[in-house]
């Protein structure tokens, strides 16, 4: 395996000029968090089921992080149907990817594609869509690949590695799990979303990784008042997670995916924007939600935002 080659300070990105969007206010919060826990963090997020929204929490994750002020590395690890940049708007800078970097073509720095409208947000892809990964790359690599990322820039380190991690799990995910220290296990509520998301939780636990959370996508707010649907309450309860967030079915997430923008940057926000950001000002400070019960939330006066006065505080 080539050494990799970190990049010259000619090269660094640390002397590219800030962009005026990085210093665009949080739509939910006008301070910055406090950062918990010991930089970088590295955090893999996962459902086990495909179609439920990971590579989505992923970007909009990414995106809310770096508007927050803090240095993020995105890396899309499904080496065979990546989607990740499609979702950042950044599919037609991908030009070197993690295996080239390995196979001595590029250097790693060469292979991270800064965000235009982040000069803090890169994403790096383990493959080009047609092209097949080494049998080499495995756990081992991408732990290599990880490290070699938290050392990059010394002088201004990276602070999150979050892993966009294939569905499944077969050898892409462990393969995706290897380097990460917490996880973000993304679920809708819905019975075959909720035993896969269980399945991947044991898996988890057995690898080493004990700091996970859940995030419950496309709820409806209606069809839980109808009992039509799991509450975010009744998902806590089954899988036994803290909760880091609850997203809402919005039509926005389309519109946001097709136009390559994160939904969190959207003017005016859109409820589910506002939950992606919450959600990553949890996952800043550690902290976590609290579902209520359908009983409860009727009772409580709502504040703000009806939706999210129903479904947790």
């Amino acid at each position: 395996m080539p050494p990799l080659v970190f990049p010259s300070p000619s090269l660094s990105t640390k002397l590219l000029p800030p962009l005026h969007h990085s210093t665009i206010p949080s739509a939910t919060h006008s301070r910055r968090p406090h950062l918990s826990g010991d930089p970088p963090r590295t955090v893999v997020i996962t459902s086990g089921k495909g179609g439920v929204g990971k590579t989505t929490a992923t970007a909009n994750l990414s995106a809310s992080l770096a508007r927050l002020g803090f240095r993020v590395t995105s890396i899309d690890a499904d080496a065979g149907l990546r989607n990740l940049d499609l979702l950042l708007g950044l599919e037609n800078r991908v030009h070197f990817t993690a295996s080239d970097v390995f196979s001595g073509e590029c250097r790693l720095d060469q292979a991270l594609i800064r965000d235009r409208r982040f000069n803090n947000l890169h994403l790096l892809c383990l493959s080009k869509p047609r092209s097949k990964l080494p049998l080499s790359f495995g756990s081992k690599t991408i732990t290599y690949l990880v490290d070699a990322l938290k050392t990059l820039e010394p002088d201004n380190p990276v602070q999150f590695v979050l892993i966009d991690c294939p569905a499944g799990v077969d050898a892409g995910f462990v393969t995706a799990i290897a380097p990460a220290d917490e996880a973000i296990l993304v679920t809708t509520p819905d019975i075959t979303a909720l035993r896969d998301a269980d399945r991947v939780a044991g898996l988890l636990e057995c690898d080493g990784i004990k700091d996970i959370k859940i995030v419950v996508n496309r709820v409806r707010a209606d069809l839980v008042r109808g009992e039509d649907m799991m509450s975010p309450l009744d998902v806590q309860e089954m899988l036994g997670l803290p909760l880091l967030g609850v997203i809402p079915e919005d039509a926005e997430v389309i519109r946001s995916t097709n136009r390559g923008s994160p939904l969190v940057l959207n003017d005016p926000p859109a409820p589910a924007g506002i939950a992606f950001e919450q959600a990553a000002w949890r996952l800043v400070e550690g902290d976590t939600m609290t579902a209520v019960a359908l009983e409860e939330a009727d009772r409580q006066p709502k504040k703000g935002f009806g939706w999210f006065s129903f479904f947790g505080r």
